[in-house]
């Protein structure tokens, strides 16, 4: 393990949306400058008052001591070229961009690792995917590949055994998403217990200890309304496990191979069957990434250091749980200029209560000490909570919630609520033993 850092380091982080904003706080927090730069001018008032932003990138590259990308689509070409030149850069590389923007990529590449997938076709004709399923009943997944796959309503999970709702929803895309929709893939249905395993890697190995994490990604509480980018995450670190082993372990030379500097996870299925991959992150998760920090010991400038520069292999983490909330005003998860505008965008964020411990920025900025509401989203904050038990996570997490003062806001209240049944599945499977 890397000691702690003993001087002031330079970070850089280069943002398509400002999606890192909030790791940037807290490098900034634990005493290093930490640059921003976001790419879309839309979003460009997200962290201001925060942390320190850039309007150019190009200009601080060399004198930055890491440099840091917190997307795919094309950065991964980017950090590649920069780590050729000797730079500390987290972040992708064409190919690990690939496994995540190209989903039929993805999934051949676990397919050649020897990690079994979950039969799919892929499409370019919304008539050929209509007549597929009604040669071949059953229940799918509607899955957009490329940049439509960022528009998280777009995925459609099928509940019919004649496959007829997604007849229904592939005539309906045909009519109004063809323009946005390309390619896409038609996914056999798993049931079972969805889960993700992920961890950090430093050009060289993964990084111990590795991620096991929980998303919930309807809108309302019960699982129940339209797929959002995510409304909250329960996790915990692990040591190796059998689930670990079974997936991403096995590609770890081939990340090796690439110099792959960051994050990775991947997001399943699981049953007594075995492990069915369901896509790659092949970057930070959003707000996967802030609940972790909130369950690290290590600093989260140390460990980004220590990652970059490949000379940490181990991090300290908390014991027991992480639960992080995130909080949403309208128009989420949709995108509607005129509904932000009128009920959002400014919007002031109080606090009842002086602490602010345990809740982590998305899009806002800070005027005059004032916290604001500002980028198109609708996403505000991310409320987390640790325990050495999920209930006591849970509990932390909700307190910090309502300590919260937000006009229009809306939240899940049953962030953790599946661990019970959930966690005597995997434990009776066996995914979760360490070995």
């Amino acid at each position: 393990m890397a000691a702690s850092l003993t001087e002031k380091k330079k970070f850089l982080f280069v943002s398509l949306d400002g999606l890192i904003t909030d790791i940037v706080w807290q490098v900034k927090k634990e005493g290093h400058q930490a640059l921003l730069y976001i790419d879309n001018k839309a979003e460009s008032e997200i962290g201001d008052g925060f942390v320190e932003k850039v309007a150019t990138y190009e200009d601080h590259l060399q004198s930055a001591d890491v440099i840091v990308f917190d997307d795919v689509l094309g950065q991964g070409k980017l950090a590649g070229q920069l780590r050729a030149q000797g730079k500390a850069v987290i972040g992708g590389t064409e190919y690990t961009d690939r496994l995540e923007d190209d989903r039929t990529f993805g999934q051949e590449e676990l397919k050649k690792f020897g990690i079994p997938i979950i039969p799919y076709q892929e499409f370019t004709s919304f008539d050929d995917a209509i007549s597929f399923v009604q040669s071949n009943p059953a229940k799918y997944a509607i899955k957009p590949s490329g940049e439509a796959q960022n528009v998280k309503r777009l995925l459609f999970v099928g509940d019919e055994e004649d496959g007829r709702d997604v007849i229904q929803m592939l005539e309906a895309y045909k009519k109004l998403w063809s323009d946005k929709i390309k390619v896409f893939q038609l996914q056999k249905r798993v049931t079972g217990v969805e889960v993700a395993v992920g961890g950090f890697f430093n050009g060289k190995e993964f990084m111990m200890p590795i991620n096991i994490n929980f998303e919930n990604k309807k809108l309302f509480p019960g699982n129940l309304g339209p797929s959002t980018g995510e409304m909250g995450t329960f996790m915990f670190w692990s040591e190796p496990n059998r689930m670990f082993n079974l997936t991403l372990k096995k590609m770890e030379d081939q990340l090796r191979q690439e110099g792959y500097v960051g994050y990775i996870d991947l997001n399943t299925i699981v049953n007594g069957n075995g492990i069915y991959p369901l896509e790659f992150t092949a970057i930070f998760g959003y707000p996967t990434i802030s609940i972790q920090q909130e369950g690290l010991v290590t600093p989260i400038s140390d460990l980004l250091y220590g990652m970059a520069t490949g000379t940490m292999s181990r991090f300290k983490a908390k014991k027991g749980f992480q639960v992080g909330v995130r909080v949403v005003v309208p128009p989420y998860p949709f995108d509607d200029h005129r509904i932000f505008e009128t009920y959002s965008k400014d919007s002031i964020i109080s606090f009842k209560r002086p602490s602010r411990e345990g809740i982590h920025i998305e899009d806002l900025k800070e005027v005059n000490g004032q916290w604001m509401i500002t980028g198109s989203s609708g996403v505000t904050l991310v409320a987390c909570g640790t325990g050495s038990t999920l209930k006591q996570a849970q509990s932390q997490a909700y307190n910090r919630i309502s300590n919260l003062i937000i006009p229009n806001c809306y939240y899940r209240t049953d962030i953790g609520d599946r661990w019970a049944e959930d966690s005597d599945r995997l434990h009776n499977w066996g995914y979760l033993r360490e070995v």
